[in-house]
């Protein structure tokens, strides 16, 4: 949206300065034709005319090109605080997954060592009953 007010911008500056140009070449045309003057009087009001034209239009092409650099300058401004804040709203989202995984690493960390304890009073309650049945075959053994 913001290269597009510039575009339409330039346009108009274009414009203005376009307009300016050919109305003052226009009307000093009819400002010298229409004066009762001689031939040579003419060329020396026409050459009179011709250099402030060409002084108007530098003057004109200066501030235009002041214009058109405030509005590069402000471009890339703008352009720099999209990236800083591009930046940091990327650096905000990978700290968030960072302490994301941290919280899974920790709760998984802790249902394994659950899970670890659990299997160990398991398999030492199985190897009570196996010991205790091999216990119990071998007292029936030895009384018969």
């Amino acid at each position: 949206m913001e290269g597009n007010k510039m575009s339409e911008e330039k346009g108009m500056a274009k414009g203005l300065l376009i307009g300016f140009l050919a109305g003052g070449i226009v009307g000093g045309i009819f400002a010298l034709l229409y004066a009762p003057k001689s031939g040579k009087e003419l060329r020396a009001d026409i050459k009179i005319k011709k250099d402030e034209i060409l002084d108007d239009a530098e003057e004109y092409l200066d501030i235009a090109k002041h214009k058109a650099q405030d509005l590069i300058n402000e471009g890339k401004r703008k352009s720099e605080e999209l990236i800083s804040e591009a930046k940091k709203k990327a650096g905000s989202l990978l700290e968030d997954a960072n302490k994301i995984l941290n919280v899974a690493k920790d709760k998984t960390t802790a249902t394994l060592e659950t899970a670890k304890e659990k299997i160990a009073d398991e398999s030492v309650k199985v190897k009570d009953a196996i010991k205790a049945g091999v216990d119990a075959y071998k007292d029936e053994r030895n009384k018969g």
